[in-house]
């Protein structure tokens, strides 16, 4: 049995990719988004090292949209050599870049991965409906990954609707998980997979201690329950649609 953690930020985690990658011995391959022009080449750089084992993506996250100006053309060059565009979207809880400013940067980085024919990852915090409207009228949603997808079934059923695919990170295995999980239910196993979003959302049974790729197969066996399916074969789905997502 193995897995693929579609989302883990080893170039900002502070510790030895190469060693948490040794610890992930279930994990076949993983993907390292940018969230910046520097970071996004830091990803780079891992998947440069290690290839075949990690994948990287270029783009703005949300958080940094006020310098989409002055990353654009860097953050273009490196998406087009790059397994996917972002992390980008919104961000309405934390609101660090104005709400305006985040909308242009989401919308310029998803006409981005339409022009590349790359996978799109986005990041979405008290902002689905800007999300939506942004998705729907740009056409991106059938290369959308909706990472770290906290929706519960109304939002998850909207999306549904735009082709996306639905990544689950600690929230879906977490106490307090119920609407994510309600959503999730709602979701094909085919239009899904995990990931961790490592150093952050630790699941349990490590819950306070900084999250890593090894830790992923958490998240899988909480879809596993909600699907009624078994590890094995969430295993197996999860990874098979990371595959047609971020290597076509």
């Amino acid at each position: 049995m193995s897995w693929v953690d579609t989302h883990c930020h080893l170039q900002l985690d502070g510790r030895d990719p190469s060693e948490l990658l040794g610890r992930a011995v279930d994990v076949d391959w993983v993907v390292v988004p940018g969230i910046d022009a520097v970071s996004s080449e830091a990803a780079s750089a891992l998947a440069a090292d290690h290839p075949g084992r990690v994948l990287a993506t270029a783009g703005l996250h949300p958080h940094e949209a006020d310098r989409w100006a002055q990353e654009a053309d860097r953050i273009a060059d490196l998406a087009a050599g790059a397994a996917a565009v972002g992390e980008t979207g919104l961000d309405y809880y934390r609101d660090l870049s104005p709400r305006d400013v985040q909308r242009d940067a989401f919308r310029a980085q998803a006409e981005l991965a339409l022009a590349l024919s790359k996978p799109l990852v986005v990041h979405c915090r008290d902002a689905f409906g800007d999300v939506y409207e942004i998705l729907d009228g740009t056409g991106a949603g059938p290369l959308s990954v909706l990472h770290c997808w906290t929706g519960g079934p109304r939002w998850t059923r909207r999306f549904l609707e735009l082709g996306v695919t639905f990544s689950f990170a600690g929230p879906v295995a977490f106490p307090t998980g119920d609407t994510v999980r309600r959503g999730a239910a709602l979701v094909p196993p085919g239009r899904a997979m995990v990931e961790t979003d490592t150093p952050y959302l630790t699941p349990p049974p490590h819950q306070g201690e900084p999250n890593e790729p090894a830790w992923v197969a958490f998240n899988g066996r909480a879809l596993a329950e909600v699907w009624g399916m078994s590890v094995e074969e969430v295993a197996a789905s999860t990874s098979r649609r990371a595959a047609e997502v971020f290597r076509p």
